[in-house]
């Protein structure tokens, strides 16, 4: 197979037609049951899911019904004012939460598209001239002016909700973004893993876990972001064209993980609760074990969470032992609150993750062959990442007052020994320790403003960013600040339209690790838009954005005081654009879209005297397309992306694309889910299949594609609903492969890191 061609080839096509039977059945299956079971129920607002809603204000209840269900919510501030909204929890489809959450409120609801719903009061719908009774009798609005909720701005948006990471049960990040196929994840390893997202590396997107922006180039050989997915509520990434509030530096869009707290787990009707689970993946030999505690009384909450993990080395699929691939993490989080009675929330919390074991010399890798004969294979590693922040908001919004305060701290350390090449005539390594921390404080202030036909988000602001090496002779540090001022509008300007557009201006100051400085501005704009070409059936969306981010900062490992910067580092800049279709009929949808992203001058910094400067230019380009039908008790996707990356006009390979890109070809993605409700069971399972891929630098072998199917089935008895057991088969057919991502797999002196073989996983919760 050459170049990204379908053709299956003679090395795997009976392999790759049992795995597509397998993934097919497996859909077809669950369509047919799903299909007998419940065929009225085909709207996702009418799919059953897990909802858990505290008595609390109205306005906050509908933001978290969103969050929750992945419903795009939009109301007018005046018309929900104080109000409060009853508890809310079960197995309710969004329609019915919506319901509970209105009843006896005064306001009524009208479904503007299939994921898409405004809220209003009945004397202001009464205004517009005329009420009209939707088919479960709930009184609904002919027209409506309202102010739009959601992070919205781009029109390539992945949303990764509550019941989705409840659903998935993520272990790692490769399984909180399975079937999204746009999104691609590196190495087996927590503390090694790098998100690319149409195959542009995280540290070119604007990165957040609560608001917190995350500055974290410490090691081409680590995990950029080290993320517990025990501890996420929600991940929403702009892919390509992001908003300007969602921060600097967002050239390839930007990830946005949110945390759980109090009001996402609290049991109606409780003040306390808390729950403990447990894993066990015999693979591996691994037990995860999860702890939380949590509370609201009189408008104070507290939530606290800790999660520890211990296991050996696992098998990958040609059973032979990977090593350094041990688990040994400690990860916690806690928060308190404080919401006062007029809707101003103040919450503080601390995140905190611990991975501290023995890893391949190269912890993103398997190993060099033939190796360096003064490094061992496996060599100590410990990681820490951190995050403070504070946030106030105000939950009962008026008018044009709807505030947002984030200023956070966070941090991320790397220690490990060093091996420098030895000087003849020893032949032993002089080593010594490594360690590498980046930080950041950061923040912004904000406003939402409220208007008739949608709002506008305007405010400032700030990073003050500093990376440092502690490593003998080596030891030096970069400093970069910003100040950045920004709008972004987002409005409902006719019917059937939403457009979304913003600007931002940066003001940045760099200091190099010769104490050089550097001032550089620059303006970054966006635009995006969705039009219903056939109202509830077909939609149109495009997106256009160009950003300026500055000078980045280079990898710590990778410093050196005695570099040259010449007339000085150039900022970096990108163009986004995207453009796609959606249809909708029935539970049944149909997508597809298109995608580029350059980025000019994204510097890529090596030891070299002379390279400090190094800059490249990248370009992604490719097309998606996707299927999928909700049945109510369960749905089906089918998704394929077809990304090309090249870098200063050639092919991309990934040593040259650290911190830049990686290469990513044809992958396709299958998922199917379905509830038996009777039963209190789900089964579920999903495949994913990477094409051969060789449109690589000459002298690189081919990346090997791979085909992996995971099945899963839990239950949850009916007499005892807070509890829940869960038991998964990853990799069923034991498949010997490396993630798409992984670096390393197209060279030839290169042994990438492989994933676990065939793995029973069984796991159990019990909420109190």
């Amino acid at each position: 197979m050459g170049n990204g061609n379908m053709d299956f080839g003679s090395r795997a096509s009976g392999r790759l037609l049992a795995r597509l039977l397998v993934g097919t059945a497996l859909g077809a299956g669950m369509l047919t049951a799903g299909t007998a079971m419940s065929v009225a129920h085909a709207q996702s607002a009418t799919r059953a899911q897990s909802i858990s809603l505290p008595a609390q204000s109205l306005g906050q209840s509908l933001r978290q019904l969103a969050a929750q269900t992945g419903l795009q919510i939009a109301f007018g501030t005046a018309d929900v004012g104080g109000a409060a909204a009853p508890a809310v929890s079960g197995n309710l489809s969004p329609e019915q939460a919506l319901q509970r959450l209105l009843a006896g409120s005064g306001l009524n609801y009208r479904f503007t598209g299939p994921n898409t719903v405004s809220v209003q009061s009945a004397s202001a719908s009464a205004a517009t001239g005329g009420l009209s009774v939707s088919a479960n009798g709930a009184v609904v609005l002919d027209t409506i002016d309202v102010t739009t909720l959601g992070s919205g701005g781009s029109v390539n948006n992945v949303q990764i909700n509550t019941a989705d990471l409840a659903q998935k049960a993520p272990a790692d990040l490769q399984e909180v973004f399975a079937n999204e196929p746009k999104v691609a994840v590196g190495s087996s390893l927590p503390m090694s893993q790098k998100v690319y997202v149409q195959g542009i590396e995280e540290t070119n997107l604007a990165v957040t876990v609560d608001g917190a922006r995350q500055n974290n180039k410490v090691f081409h050989h680590n995990a950029t972001n080290l993320i517990d997915p025990s501890l996420l509520k929600a991940v929403s990434i702009d892919a390509g064209v992001a908003p300007a509030d969602a921060g600097p530096g967002a050239l390839g869009g930007s990830i946005a993980y949110e945390t759980k707290d109090a009001r996402d787990l609290l049991e109606p009707g409780k003040s306390l609760g808390g729950l403990v689970t447990g894993t066990y993946d015999f693979n591996s030999e691994t037990s995860t074990v999860g702890l939380a505690a949590y509370g609201m009384k009189d408008g104070l909450e507290f939530f606290g969470y800790l999660n520890f993990a211990k296991g050996d080395n696992y098998t990958a699929g040609n059973g032979s032992e990977v090593g350094g691939t041990s688990a040994n993490l400690l990860s916690g989080i806690g928060k308190v609150a404080y919401q006062a009675e007029n809707g101003y929330r103040f919450e503080l919390s601390h995140e905190q993750l611990r991975d501290d074991a023995p890893r391949p010399f190269r912890a993103n890798m398997g190993e060099l062959d033939p190796p360096k004969y003064w490094e061992p294979k496996i060599r100590d590693y410990t990681l820490d990442r951190s995050s403070t922040v504070f946030t106030f908001t105000d939950d009962s919004p008026e008018g044009w007052w709807d505030p947002k305060v984030v200023i956070a701290y966070t941090s991320a350390t790397v220690e490990t020994l060093i091996y420098p090449r030895p000087v003849a005539p020893s032949t032993v390594s002089a080593t010594y320790t490594g360690i590498g921390k980046t930080e950041s404080l950061n923040g912004k202030a904000e406003n939402r403003f409220a208007l008739d036909m949608g709002s506008i988000t305007a405010g400032f602001d700030f990073y003050k960013d500093t990376a440092d090496l502690d490593a003998k002779e080596d030891s030096s540090t970069e400093h970069a600040s910003n100040v950045g001022l920004y709008a972004q509008a987002r409005l409902e300007p006719w019917e059937r339209a939403r457009l979304s557009f913003g600007t931002r201006g940066d003001n940045q100051w760099f200091e190099g690790t010769t104490g050089q400085e550097w001032t550089n501005a620059g303006l970054s704009g966006n635009i995006s838009g969705e039009y219903d070409l056939v109202p509830e059936f077909l939609t149109a969306k495009a997106g256009y954005s160009h950003i300026w981010a500055g000078v980045p900062l280079a990898e710590n490992f990778n410093f050196n005081p005695k570099w040259n910067y010449g007339d000085g580092p150039k900022p970096v800049t990108s163009d986004n654009f995207t453009a796609g279709l959606v249809a909708t009929y029935e539970g049944f949808t149909l997508e597809g879209g298109i995608f580029r992203t350059d980025i000019y001058d994204a510097r890529t910094a090596y030891w070299a005297p002379g390279r400090a400067i190094e800059a490249h230019d990248v370009r992604s380009q490719g097309f998606s397309l996707g299927g999928g039908y909700d049945w109510g008790a369960g749905n089906l996707s089918v998704k394929y992306v077809n990304i090309d990356v090249t870098i200063d006009g050639g092919p991309a390979d990934s040593y040259l694309g650290n911190y830049l890109a990686t290469p990513v070809g044809q992958i396709f993605t299958l998922a199917a889910v379905h509830r038996f409700d009777d039963w209190g069971v789900t089964v579920g399972g999903d495949v994913e299949i990477a094409l051969d891929y060789d449109k690589l630098p000459k002298g690189s072998k081919r990346i090997e594609g791979h085909e992996v199917v995971n099945v899963f089935v839990e239950y949850q008895p009916e007499s005892h609903p807070n509890l829940t057991f869960r038991g998964e088969v990853k990799n069923l057919f034991d498949e010997n492969y490396a993630s798409r991502a992984t670096y390393g797999q197209e060279f030839n002196d290169v042994k990438p890191l492989l994933e676990p073989g065939r793995s029973f996983r069984l796991s159990a919760t019990a909420k109190f």
